[in-house]
């Protein structure tokens, strides 16, 4: 069976550039299983820091770079640094700053004036968050570890993403993805229920 380190493996993946490519920190990785498991590792020990840290909201832009940087900081260069390069999705790369910024300060609101449910503000908070699109890769995986982080903060359960691995469960991460274009169309009936699921 082919493996192969680059291609993605499906459209829910975004594809990195050449220059991104050579951002791979460990040299032993050749296939996409190896990559997975380094990052996967790397990722627990974000998890860890995520929910033991002692100051700073993740509705603080530092936060959320810091975040993304230790979930990757071993596998890839370009870890906790903001995409300089367009994508399919996503806002453009020049307006990453200002558009966090934006939701950052929307959240807050929403927080404040109890605009929503906490289930609600952070799995829109994640929405926005996948939405802006603000690394070359690992957004989903930032996004639901800052929304599982914000649940917390809320005094919330951190949420359950469909009960099964993303990254291994190929309908889980189907089902991911409808719920996500669902909440681009404006209905978050779907994320909410996959979240609780």
């Amino acid at each position: 069976m082919i493996d192969p380190l680059f291609d993605a493996d499906d459209d829910a993946n975004t594809p990195l550039t050449p220059a991104e490519r050579e951002g791979l920190i460990p040299t032993y990785i050749t296939t996409r299983a190896e990559l997975n498991a380094a990052e996967q590792e790397n990722i627990a020990e974000a998890d860890e820091w995520a929910f033991t840290r002692r100051r700073g909201s993740i509705l603080d832009v530092d936060v959320l770079m810091t975040l993304h940087r230790r979930m990757l900081r071993r596998v890839w260069k370009w870890a906790g640094k903001p995409r300089q390069t367009e994508r399919n999705i996503g806002v453009p790369a020049h307006q990453i700053e200002v558009a966090l910024h934006q939701l950052l300060d929307d959240v807050r609101y929403w927080v404040e004036h109890r605009t929503f449910g906490p289930d609600e503000i952070a799995l829109r908070f994640h929405h926005r968050l996948v939405a802006i699109h603000p690394f070359p890769n690992g957004n989903g995986r930032h996004a639901r570890l800052a929304a599982d982080a914000l649940a917390v903060e809320l005094r919330q359960r951190r949420f359950t993403w469909g009960g099964a691995s993303l990254v291994e469960a190929a309908e889980t991460r189907k089902a991911y993805v409808r719920a996500l274009q669902a909440a681009d169309g404006h209905d978050m009936a779907p994320l909410l229920a996959f979240g609780r699921r």
